[in-house]
């Protein structure tokens, strides 16, 4: 990764509900242009030094200014919570998924797993497979609803792909 002063640094969360962070480089003290970087950020206006990893974008100076002056200064961001609830009863194991997501509204999504008799019991194993093809359920659903706004806005029917 390289930069340059004035270049944008986008940075996001290490946490699920986290918010993403966007800043501007001030200081470059790696050789020809590597990190570590000294970043002003702008929900904070502090700066600090960065070691940018994977969680991070480099924005170049002249790609920032020709954004700006097309859109507005800071990015739209915004956060939806899903929750996944389990009821295990016997060998059979049920997840909801649900998505609560602004204008979207709230979507939900189920998904199920059953226990082999021969198999040893492992609660955990249940869990993961009733709520993975909820969360799978739940994913197919959003894009789904994606395709009908799609097609709401431009009146040709969308396909996302998965």
């Amino acid at each position: 990764m390289r930069a340059t002063v004035g270049d944008r640094i986008v940075r996001a969360s290490g946490r699920v509900d986290g918010a993403v962070r966007d800043g501007v480089v001030t200081a470059v003290r790696g050789e020809g242009g590597g990190p570590p970087y000294t970043v002003r950020w702008s929900d904070t206006d502090e700066e600090s030094l960065v070691f940018p990893g994977g969680d991070c974008l480099v924005q170049p100076a002249a790609e920032h200014a020709e954004q700006a002056d097309a859109t507005v200064a800071h990015p739209r961001s915004r956060t939806w919570h899903v929750q996944v609830t389990m009821v295990e009863s016997g060998p059979s194991t049920t997840a909801e998924a649900t998505l609560v997501a602004g204008d979207v509204g709230r979507l939900r999504a189920v998904g199920r797993a059953q226990k082999d008799p021969a198999d040893v019991e492992v609660a955990v194993v249940g869990d993961e497979i009733a709520a993975g093809r909820a969360l799978r359920r739940l994913a197919d659903t959003l894009l789904g609803q994606a395709e009908h706004d799609i097609a709401a806005q431009t009146g040709v029917h969308g396909h996302v792909h998965a």
